[in-house]
């Protein structure tokens, strides 16, 4: 940002707190990247303008591009390509909520890829399953739409991944469930009908964490 913006020689200090985990497949380092070009935009007096800011940030790694955006977008090439989309589900309180449930081990993200079968990728047409989400919502869209690529390579290099969804996807209150990214965190629509016993069968069990939350916009 500086140097684009001609303020090479202005310099500040900055800590970045992480809180999204690593290895997560949630986007963390992505996200903290996209929040070191805003602050550092910020702290400069705002040279830069939003648009400049998602153009510039493409060069840096594939996803930043989404964490500039308002929260719900459309990404194609390496993601670096954004074209905001309205929201498919409801900010409200009381609205759309997810549980998040991560396995403390991480898997890198070249490990995934490397394991990837190219002859298995789905041919569902993207901006198909796009629609799908727009018109039904994350929670009305049906198992179809949902779609990650990189969950089988994830499951070869991790197969008690694959097991911890396959119990996951057994949860009343669940409408949908699937790895996010290259993993290994597993997100899940909805919010468990028993929650006191998914707390006795996930949140207390050694090895993972989970975080019930819901879906924000900026």
């Amino acid at each position: 940002v500086r140097e684009k913006t001609g303020n090479g020689d202005k310099k500040f200090e900055a800590k970045l707190a992480k809180r999204v985990p690593a290895q997560a497949g949630l986007g963390g380092g992505s996200g903290n990247a996209a929040a070191a070009m805003h602050g550092a935009n910020e702290l400069l007096g705002r040279p830069a303008t939003q648009e400049q800011l998602v153009e510039w940030s493409g060069d840096l790694g594939s996803d930043i591009t989404f964490f500039l955006s308002h929260g719900t977008a459309y990404c194609t090439g390496r993601g670096e390509i954004m074209t905001p989309v309205k929201a498919p589900f409801d900010f409200s309180e009381g609205g759309t909520k997810l549980t998040i449930v991560k396995p403390d081990v991480g898997l890198s993200t070249p490990a995934v890829f490397g394991a990837l079968d190219y002859d298995e990728l789905s041919d569902a047409d993207p901006e198909e399953l796009l629609s799908a989400f727009l018109q039904g919502g994350v929670d009305g869209c049906g198992d179809d739409a949902y779609v990650n690529d990189l969950e089988p390579p994830a499951f070869k290099c991790l197969p008690e991944l694959k097991a911890l969804k396959d119990e996951l996807v057994k949860v009343k209150g669940f409408t949908n469930v699937m790895m996010s990214g290259s993993g290994t965190s597993i997100f899940c629509i909805g919010e468990p009908a028993d929650g006191e016993k998914f707390e006795e069968e996930f949140g207390k069990r050694e090895g993972i964490s989970v975080f019930h939350t819901c879906f924000v916009t900026r």
